[in-house]
């Protein structure tokens, strides 16, 4: 088959000459250059210049679980066989990974090669700022640029309370783009649109978010499935099981997830900055390089508090996210987390310290 079919057949779901100059060792021995577009026990499905194949991923599983064959691939698949396998896939550009329920120190990827991380955020309920961050950490961790769409906004018909919630959200998100949608109304939709063609995105998001009604009205027909969410607090099941790329009728691709009912860091602490860009810049006029932003002189984050430029809430939601990113590296890592472990009790010795001398004052 002729590199220009093969491209004519894959551009429409991200194929380019950067693909195609990666693929050429695995085209001279005779392989096809697909995308993955759904993955389930241990199998996938392949869209590829001769059409979708059903291709095993026994070949490509090794023990690391964040090398394992996911939606969003490029690969080099067999062009026979029973069963057809993959044989590798092409170096990934982005992806996105979050840390698994389990005890154990792994990660799980989600979707790889996305250009637009998509965080839906319904507003059917009272907006979680602090949800919004960890997602929107994992989603600049992951090298995608995200994109903040508030969901259900018909169900606001009040223009300033809707702008106010734009806003709280702005604030939280800097440097994403913040798009209030309604899929019943049509609001919104055609500049989300515009925003995910010519690229990969991923839906992003809680069981009950509206995931599954966007991606309806970005695809222009009911093709994912839909439930009704529970009016009590908003939630819903999962209406999508597995993660399904599909083409968009205005160009680029779509990955739509199952809901996440959690959303763990994995080594994200890039993305935590990101988030926070305006407390690590404010850190850097701290006197001290190593400040905590706790009760350190000169602290100029705690100068943003006290000025109120700087809600708590803000570094509250940091210093979260700060902690349980440390912790999930350090499972990952013996030395580091026994520097955590003595650092814990120096603290503690320091602040039971504080407290016997503050008793002793008072008498």
């Amino acid at each position: 088959m002729s590199s220009t079919s093969v491209s004519d057949a894959l551009a429409p779901y991200g194929w380019d000459d950067a693909w195609a100059d990666e693929f050429t060792p695995y085209d001279a021995e005779g392989l096809l250059p697909g995308r993955v577009i759904r993955v389930d026990r241990g199998q996938c499905d392949v869209v590829t210049a001769a059409g979708v194949l059903r291709a095993d991923t026994a070949f490509v599983t090794p023990h690391d679980p964040l090398r394992v064959v996911c939606t969003g691939d490029w690969v080099a698949v067999e062009p026979g066989g029973n069963p057809r396998y993959v044989r590798t896939y092409l170096p990934r550009r982005t992806a996105f990974v979050r840390s698994t329920s389990s005890k154990r120190s792994e990660g799980q990827i989600l979707a790889a090669n996305v250009d637009h991380a998509i965080v839906a955020v319904s507003l059917a309920v009272e907006l979680d700022l602090g949800r919004v961050e960890r997602f929107l950490a994992l989603a600049w961790e992951s090298g995608a640029q995200p994109v903040v769409v508030l969901t259900k906004a018909d169900l606001v018909p009040d223009a300033a309370t809707l702008s106010y919630l734009v806003q709280d959200v702005e604030t939280t998100a800097p440097g994403v783009p913040v798009l209030a949608v309604s899929a019943v109304g049509g609001d919104g939709l055609d500049v989300l649109a515009a925003v995910v063609a010519g690229g990969t995105s991923v839906l992003l998001g809680q069981s009950g978010a509206g995931k599954s009604t966007l991606a309806n009205a970005l695809l222009g027909q009911d093709v994912m499935e839909v439930q009704t969410t529970r009016d009590v607090d908003g939630k819903g099941r999962h209406t999508t099981t597995t993660r399904n790329l599909l083409p968009l009728p205005g160009g680029g691709v779509l990955i739509d997830t199952p809901g996440l009912r959690g959303v763990g860091l994995w080594d994200a602490g890039t993305g935590v900055g990101q988030v926070f860009a305006e407390i690590e810049e404010l850190a850097a006029d701290c006197r001290f390089h190593d400040c905590a932003h706790e009760s350190e002189p000169g602290c100029a984050v705690l100068a943003a508090i006290d000025s109120g430029e700087l809600p708590v809430r803000r570094l509250e939601s940091y210093r979260k996210l700060l902690r349980e990113n440390q912790w999930i590296v350090a499972k990952t890592d013996a030395r580091l987390r026994a520097e955590i472990r003595k650092d814990w009790k120096r603290k503690g010795a320091e602040g039971r310290a504080a407290m016997e001398a503050k008793r002793g004052h008072r008498r």
